[in-house]
C-alpha cells in the first residue's frame, strides 16, 4: 500500500540508487557509524544524523503499514471498506489520521449511541438529519418509533436516544476532529493551578501556580514540570479554549437548516458531540502531542550535553593520583599508571574533624614520587574544595621536591558513587570497597572521560533536563546512540580498552567484546588487525563493521593505528607504489599525496568521498579528534554559597546545559545557574549555541539565596548587579 522507498527518497531528498543503498545497508545489519563513516559514496555522504532519522522513520513508516493492513481487514469484515475509505487509508501517512479514520468502525465498548441504535432508533436519527423542512414535527416523527418491548417507552426518549446517534457520529468523523485538535493547537493555552491545600505552600512548584501559556508555544521545560507538578498531586492542569468557533464550524458542517426545531435539535446534537465525545478526548491527543513534543526536546538537549561530555577534553594517558574526597571517613587516594591501571591507595585524614594535614600530605607526597605522578584529579563532591585547597598547599611546599610538579584539577564526580556500586566496578576491582573504586573513576576520567563514563548509565552523570519525566524507553534508546556515535567517532584502542568500551564499538556486541579481552589476556596484545580473526565470535561480518574503529598502537603495519578500514588497504598501497614510498615513509610525508589524482584510486565501495577521507587520514593518522585540555581554577577563598558575594567574578565549568540557561560548577558545591538572557552580550536563542558542557567560562555572581540553595550569574561583560 504505502511506497516506503519513494516516501523516504521524497523526504530525505535522496536519489533512488542512494536510498536503496542505504536500505540495502540496514537490511544487512549494518551499523549507522560504519555506514556514515566507511559507505559515503553509497549514501551520498550522509552523516549519523540523517541515517538514524533515515531508520526511526522507516521503522515508523513500517509499522503504519502494518497498521494500516489491520485496519483494512477490519472494517472489510465488517463489510463497510468503500473504495473511497479504502484510497483515504492508503494515502494517510501518519498513525493519528489512521486512527481518525479507522475509529467510526472500531470494536468499542457499549455507548450511549450503541444503546440507541439495539432499540431501533438509527433509522429515526438518519430521518431527522435528511429533513429539509424547518418546521417538521420531530414530536410526531418520534412517536413511530416508540416501543415498550424494546424499551423506548415515549417520544422523548426515542429524540434523545437518536440524539446520542447523531452525536457519536458528528464525533467521529475524521474531519471534525481533525479540525478541532488543530483548533486546540492553535488557540488553546494550558493552565496550571495549586491543587486544594497548597494555595500559598511553599514548594519548587511554585512558578507555576498561576501559569499560562499558548499551548502552540509553551516550552519544554514549562511543560514537563507542570507535568511533574500534577503527577506530584501539587498542581492541576487544564486545556482551555473557547468552544464557540468550534460549535460554529460543527453547525455549519453538520445542520443545513438555518432556524427551527430541527436546526436546533441538530445543533444540541453538534453540543454534545463537542461537550461529551469530543473535548476531552481531543484535549488528551493534545496533550500527549505535546508531551512527546516536549520530550523530544528534552531529550535532544541530554543528546547534545551527553555528547559534548563524553568527548570532553583527555588530559591524556599520565599517571594520576585520584582523590575521593570526604571529611569523617577521608579521603580515598588511589594511584593509577599511564594506561589506568590500578596500582595504591591510602586513605588520609587532611580535613576536620582529624585535620591529620602534616601526615596526610606526606602521603600524597610518597605516593606522588613513587608512582611519577604527572596529575592529580580531586572529585568536586563533598569536601571536594578543602581537599583541593590542601593538595595545592603540598604541592607549593614541595616543588623542590616533586619535579616536574603535578597539576591538580578538580573533576565532576557526578555517577562516579553509581559506578562504584555496580557490577561492571565488582567485575574490574573485587577486592576494593566502593569508595575506592569510586577514586579510580575520577582518575581514569580525567585521563579519558569518554573510556571511563561508558560504563555509566547516562541518565546518573547529570546533564539531563527533567530526564526521569520523559518516555523513558525512547530516551534509552536517544542516548544509546549518542554513546556509540563518540566511541566510534574518536576510536578505540584496541589493546587497553575495556569490554565495556569495545561493546559500544560498531558491530561488537557484550559477547564479543567479552571474548576479545578475554584472547587479549591470554594471548597478549594484538600486533595486528588481521588476528582479530582468531577470537572466538569475531566472524568476517564483525570484522567489517568493527575493524576500521579499532586502533592498535605500534601495531606491525601502521595503517592498523589510523580510521583507514582495511578494505582499503590496497588503495593506500597502490599510492604507495604510485610514489615510490613505504607506507610509514607517506604517513610521515603526506605533503606528497598531493601530486595523486583521486579518480586513480576509486572503485568498487570506495569512491571519490572515501579517497578523499582516506587521503585525509594518512595526513592525521593518529591524532585525536577531541579538542586540548583545559581545566578551571577555583578561587581558594570561595568553598561555600556563604564565601559569594554579589558581583565577584569567578572561573567555572559548565556541567548542564538546558533550555532555559546553563548551569556552572563554581567551586560552592552546589551549581550556579546563567539563565538564557544572561548568557552573552547578544540575544541568544538556544544556549547551546553559545555554550556547551565541560567549557570553562567567565562568570559575575548576580544574587544569591543559601536558603534554597541557589546562585543566579551571569556571562555578560557588564552584567546588571542590583544593589
Amino acid at each position: 500500500m504505502l511506497d516506503i522507498p519513494r516516501i523516504l527518497e521524497k523526504e530525505f531528498k535522496l536519489t533512488t540508487e542512494h536510498t536503496r543503498n542505504i536500505l540495502k545497508l540496514f537490511h544487512e545489519k549494518a551499523t549507522v557509524p560504519f555506514i556514515a563513516r566507511y559507505r559515503k559514496d553509497l549514501t551520498g555522504n550522509c552523516d549519523e544524523v540523517v541515517l538514524r532519522n533515515f531508520s526511526e522513520r522507516f521503522s515508523y513508516l513500517v509499522g503504519l503499514q502494518e497498521r494500516k493492513e489491520t485496519v483494512v481487514k477490519t472494517i472489510a469484515e465488517q463489510g463497510k471498506l468503500t473504495p473511497e475509505l479504502q484510497a483515504k487509508i492508503e494515502q494517510c501517512l501518519s498513525s493519528v489520521e489512521l486512527e481518525d479514520l479507522y475509529l467510526p468502525f472500531k470494536p468499542k465498548r457499549r455507548t450511549r449511541a450503541t444503546v440507541a441504535r439495539e432499540k431501533g432508533l438509527q433509522a429515526l436519527a438518519d430521518e431527522i438529519k435528511a429533513l429539509t423542512d424547518p418546521a417538521a414535527d420531530l414530536q410526531a416523527m418520534a412517536v413511530g418509533y416508540v416501543s415498550t418491548d424494546r424499551g423506548v417507552l415515549n417520544a422523548e426518549e426515542a429524540l434523545a436516544g437518536a440524539s446520542d446517534i447523531i452525536a457519536e457520529e458528528v464525533s467521529e468523523k475524521p474531519e471534525h476532529r481533525d479540525f478541532v485538535r488543530k483548533f486546540f493547537f492553535e488557540n488553546g493555552r494550558f493552565h496550571s493551578r495549586p491543587r486544594v491545600g497548597f494555595e500559598g505552600k511553599k514548594t519548587k512548584f511554585e512558578m507555576y501556580y498561576h501559569f499560562e501559556a499558548p499551548v502552540k508555544s509553551i516550552s519544554s521545560h514549562n511543560l514537563l514540570a507542570i507535568m511533574r507538578g500534577e503527577a506530584e498531586e501539587v498542581l492541576a492542569m487544564q486545556l482551555v479554549v473557547d468552544k464557540a468557533p468550534i460549535l460554529q464550524e460543527l453547525w455549519r458542517k453538520e445542520v443545513r437548516l438555518s432556524q427551527g426545531a430541527v436546526a436546533d435539535f441538530l445543533k444540541n446534537a453538534c453540543d454534545d458531540a463537542y461537550e461529551r465525545l469530543m473535548r476531552a478526548s481531543l484535549s488528551a491527543d493534545v496533550r500527549v502531542s505535546c508531551k512527546e513534543a516536549a520530550d523530544g526536546v528534552a531529550i535532544s538537549i541530554f543528546e547534545k550535553n551527553l555528547r559534548e561530555l563524553l568527548l570532553s577534553p583527555p588530559a591524556g594517558m599520565r599517571p594520576v593520583l585520584a582523590v575521593d574526597p570526604g571529611f569523617v571517613t577521608g579521603c580515598k587516594v588511589t594511584a593509577l599508571d599511564e594506561t589506568g591501571k590500578f596500582r595504591e591507595y591510602q586513605t588520609i585524614f587532611p580535613n576536620p574533624p582529624q585535620n591529620e594535614k602534616q601526615k596526610s600530605g606526606r602521603t600524597v607526597v610518597e605516593m606522588c614520587k613513587k608512582h611519577k605522578i604527572e596529575l592529580i584529579a580531586v572529585g568536586n563532591g563533598t569536601a571536594g574544595r578543602e581537599t583541593e585547597a590542601f593538595v595545592r598547599e603540598v604541592l607549593e611546599a614541595s616543588q623542590e621536591e616533586l619535579k616536574p610538579l603535578p597539576v591538580c584539577v578538580i573533576v565532576n564526580e557526578s555517577g562516579a558513587s553509581v559506578y562504584s556500586a555496580s557490577p561492571v566496578a565488582a567485575e574490574e576491582f573485587p577486592d576494593q570497597d566502593v569508595t575506592v573504586r569510586g577514586a579510580i573513576s575520577i582518575g581514569r576520567r580525567l585521563q579519558d572521560p569518554l573510556a571511563e563514563l561508558v560504563k555509566i548509565d547516562p541518565k546518573s552523570i547529570g546533564v539531563g533536563q527533567y530526564q526521569h519525566d520523559v518516555d523513558q524507553k525512547k530516551l534509552k534508546e536517544k542516548l544509546e546512540d549518542v554513546v556509540e556515535s563518540c566511541v566510534n567517532y574518536v576510536g578505540v584502542e584496541l589493546n587497553l580498552a575495556s569490554k565495556e568500551l569495545l561493546s559500544r564499538v560498531s558491530g561488537i556486541n557484550v559477547r564479543a567484546a567479552r571474548d576479545l579481552v578475554a584472547y587479549r589476556q591470554t594471548h597478549g596484545s594484538f600486533k595486528s588487525r588481521q588476528e582479530l580473526m582468531q577470537v572466538n565470535n569475531f566472524g568476517e561480518k564483525t570484522f567489517e563493521q568493527a575493524a576500521g574503529f579499532l586502533r592498535i598502537r605500534d601495531a606491525e603495519n601502521p595503517l592498523d593505528n589510523t580510521a583507514i578500514h582495511p578494505e582499503s588497504y590496497p588503495i593506500v598501497e597502490k599510492m604507495c607504489a604510485d610514489l615510490k614510498m613505504t607506507v610509514s615513509d607517506c604517513i610521515r610525508h603526506p605533503e606528497r599525496l598531493a601530486g595523486l589524482k583521486v579518480s586513480d584510486y576509486t572503485g568498487g565501495v570506495a569512491g571519490e568521498v572515501t579517497v578523499k577521507d582516506i587521503m585525509a587520514e594518512l595526513k592525521k593518522p593518529t591524532r585525536d579528534p577531541r579538542a586540548s585540555f583545559v581545566y578551571a581554577t577555583f578561587k581558594d577563598a570561595v568553598r561555600e554559597i556563604k564565601d559569594l558575594k554579589t558581583g565577584m567574578k569567578l572561573e567555572g565549568v559548565v556541567t548542564n546545559v538546558t533550555r532555559f540557561g546553563a548551569f556552572v560548577d563554581i567551586g560552592v558545591h552546589q551549581d550556579g545557574l546563567v539563565h538564557i538572557s544572561q548568557l552573552s552580550d547578544r540575544y541568544v536563542r538556544e544556549p547551546s549555541d553559545v555554550v556547551h558542557v565541560g567549557q570553562v567560562v567567565r562568570v559575575t555572581v548576580l544574587e544569591t539565596d543559601p536558603e534554597l540553595k541557589r546562585i543566579s550569574l551571569s556571562m555578560k561583560s557588564k552584567p546588571e548587579i542590583k544593589k
